[in-house]
């Protein structure tokens, strides 16, 4: 039997292995999915294990932000984390972390981060926050192209 710490020192070990990450995202700890979210080596496939993982609030958004703000987290991912972090909005719910780093993440279209402007739930602060990194993302896109 694997203790929770067993499990929290193999999230954070240099050497395992894509199986022993698969395994991991199955685990029940919240402090295994943060972990394995903030890992360089982490695949997009975990990362959309642990997108629905739940165990509070708190939990709950800070995984969100991790996963949003994760460089491995490919356009599939983001947009399940966009569709959760929708809900959870909706729900009067605040993932404003993770809806802030959706809005600036290149690999969602226009539409789909400008989704987070009209989605219920979400503050004044919120809306301004993700607007200017919508504009943000426009205005790099300008400057490169």
């Amino acid at each position: 039997m694997r203790s929770p710490a067993t499990y929290r020192d193999r999230a954070l070990a240099a050497d395992v292995s894509a199986d022993e990450l698969h395994e991991l995202a199955r685990c029940p700890y919240p402090f295994v999915w943060h972990a394995l979210a903030e890992r360089a080596d982490v695949t997009p496939e975990v990362l959309a294990m642990i997108v629905h993982r739940s165990d509070s609030v708190w939990n709950d958004n800070a995984l969100l932000a991790g996963i949003a703000a994760s460089p491995q987290a490919d356009r599939q991912v983001l947009l399940a984390v966009l569709d959760r972090v929708l809900r959870l909005l909706a729900d009067g719910e605040r993932p404003y972390a993770a809806g802030l780093a959706l809005a600036g993440r290149a690999e969602l279209t226009d539409d789909d981060a400008s989704r987070l402007l009209a989605a219920p739930g979400g503050s004044r602060r919120f809306r301004t926050g993700a607007r200017m990194r919508l504009m943000a993302r426009t205005a790099t896109r300008q400057t490169a192209g």
